[in-house]
């Protein structure tokens, strides 16, 4: 049982760090708050971190439900998320920005960012929902439940350090360095969103022409 909640617990964490992206996320917080006070910041990252656990625990709930109501099977649902990936992926390795111009400018006037664009689409987007949902289909134990919650706590506790040293952090690695991680990150998010495909084929095989894999 214990070995479940560990698995679950680190397979979790494991799976929607490098999506989430918290460390690519620093420096657009940052932006976004530079004419704002330290106490103002704070806040921020404290609602920005309970926003990320708030989206990424309900998609864990009712994962399986959207999938039912929409019939969508598991095999297409590793597709679509393995493409979303992919995507954000592709942006990271190209050094693309993850908000557009126009967003950008929208969040500066906005009060509070904690919500959009911070928590949604930037942390916990489309890639890291897709990646929850699809965890939702491989629990089945109250405990198996538990380790995906506590990978998500995690997350959002490590979120929160990354926000609130940020600034440190981009004074020590630089622009450079931040993009040199990033890029590293994209490389091993890319990696994920093949084996994320790949799988959903090989579900999608097993489903309709069980022969071919006999």
């Amino acid at each position: 049982m214990w070995q479940n909640l560990i698995s679950y617990t680190l397979g979790t964490l494991a799976a929607l760090f490098p999506i989430a992206n918290p460390i690519g996320a620093v420096p657009i917080f940052y932006s976004l708050t530079a004419t704002n006070t330290p106490r103002y910041r704070l806040q921020q990252a404290q609602k920005t971190t309970l926003n990320v656990v708030g989206v990424l625990f309900t998609f864990l709930l009712v994962g399986k439900l959207i999938l039912s109501f929409f019939g969508i099977s598991l095999g297409v649902l590793r597709i679509a998320g393995g493409l979303i990936v992919a995507h954000t992926a592709w942006e990271m390795v190209t050094v693309r920005q993850r908000l557009t111009t126009q967003e950008h400018a929208e969040a500066a006037d906005k009060e509070d960012i904690s919500f959009t664009p911070m928590a949604v689409p930037m942390i916990s987007g489309p890639g890291a929902i897709g990646v929850v949902i699809g965890l939702s289909t491989k629990v089945h134990q109250w405990i198996d439940y538990l380790g995906c919650v506590i990978g998500i706590a995690l997350l959002g506790i490590l979120i929160y350090v990354f926000l609130v040293l940020g600034e440190r952090l981009i004074e020590k690695l630089g622009q450079t360095g931040i993009g040199a991680l990033n890029r590293i990150l994209g490389f091993l998010i890319l990696a994920i969103a093949v084996q994320l495909i790949t799988e959903g084929i090989l579900e999608i095989l097993k489903t309709s022409a069980p022969s071919l894999l006999s």
